[in-house]
């Protein structure tokens, strides 16, 4: 009878995933891989940075896949001016109690979309250092914990920057994937065309109804958590993060979070995969949006005009996965 209750709870959640994925490809075309790296993360317990041009729906991405989600979603906008209490919160003096009370900011949410992160000042990126990392904000010395399920959605525009802010190291670091959200190819642009033609005054997210609940993203990471990883795929790992410490184009390798990242992530894509098991081609598939924001370059490989995505490539072809 258990035997049955675990084969049809993994149906059900295959099913979720599907129809999440369907969903979402309804709205956002062409974006098949960005979509199940985001759910990758989300199962994998870990923050997103979504970086692109302006008009490419990385908003409308976040917004979607937290609507799918049946949890408490909020959106921060970024600015040069907004301070850490716009963000984390702040107490209020009662008068008709005489006590502080605490009004917590929109970071306190289950799924957060912070809009051009990269707008904020350094004083206010920072403020978001706790809560990435340790999943709490501590405010006047009063420790606040995050939700279960707390996620940190992220985008960034990396062509304009007037009035923008570079975020640091190891901010970037507390990111588990940064995706890169590309231009449509010609078919997918005008799918979007005919479909805006057709729907003109259609609000996207209107009809839009939730697909997996806070319970069941809970047991979706338990589930991720008990796939099975390998040694040789263990090694696999090391061997890349190791490769990016001792690369002649790289200036700061990546750190064993990164380590961590890739093998947490390699289970959660595997199991939206449908299997309870990790290949090398999992950690293949992952190891770009992984390292590429982890890593620095040398300053020749920079004048070269290398770029990280080509170093990680050559990373990842250089190391070979052990044999028996």
């Amino acid at each position: 009878m258990e035997e049955q209750d675990r084969v049809a709870s993994e149906i059900q959640f295959d099913e979720c995933l599907d129809r999440m994925r369907q969903c979402i490809g309804q709205i956002i075309v062409g974006q098949h891989k960005n979509t199940d790296l985001l759910l990758t993360a989300i199962i994998a317990g870990g923050h997103v940075l979504l970086e692109g041009v302006p008009g490419v729906a990385k908003t409308l991405s976040a917004r979607l896949v937290a609507k799918l989600i049946d949890a408490q979603f909020s959106r921060v906008q970024f600015t040069s001016d907004i301070m850490p209490s716009d963000i984390l919160g702040t107490n209020v003096f009662n008068m008709s109690s005489g006590n502080f009370d605490f009004h917590a900011g929109p970071i306190f949410a289950d799924i957060v979309l912070v809009d051009e992160i990269n707008r904020a000042p350094a004083k206010t990126q920072s403020a978001l250092f706790e809560v990435m990392e340790e999943r709490q904000a501590s405010i006047d010395g009063t420790v606040y914990p995050m939700s279960d399920i707390y996620t940190i959605v992220a985008t960034q525009n990396p062509i304009e920057q007037e009035g923008t802010y570079r975020l640091p190291e190891a901010q970037m670091d507390r990111f588990v994937f940064k995706i890169t959200v590309g231009y449509p190819d010609s078919s997918a642009e005008k799918q979007v065309l005919k479909a805006h033609d057709r729907r003109a005054d259609y609000n996207k997210l209107a009809n839009v109804e939730p697909v997996l609940s806070k319970e069941d993203v809970k047991r979706l990471r338990a589930k991720a958590r008990s796939v099975f990883v390998d040694d040789k795929i263990i090694d696999y790992i090391v061997g890349i993060v190791q490769k990016t410490r001792s690369h002649k184009d790289i200036y700061v390798g990546a750190s064993p979070r990164a380590s961590i990242a890739l093998l947490n992530t390699s289970k959660a894509y595997a199991l939206i995969n449908g299997r309870n098991f990790v290949i090398p081609e999992d950690v293949k598939e992952l190891a770009l949006p992984v390292l590429t924001h982890r890593l620095i370059l040398t300053a020749d490989a920079e004048m070269e005009g290398l770029t990280m995505a080509t170093v990680v490539d050559s990373i990842i072809n250089s190391v070979a996965v052990k044999q028996e």
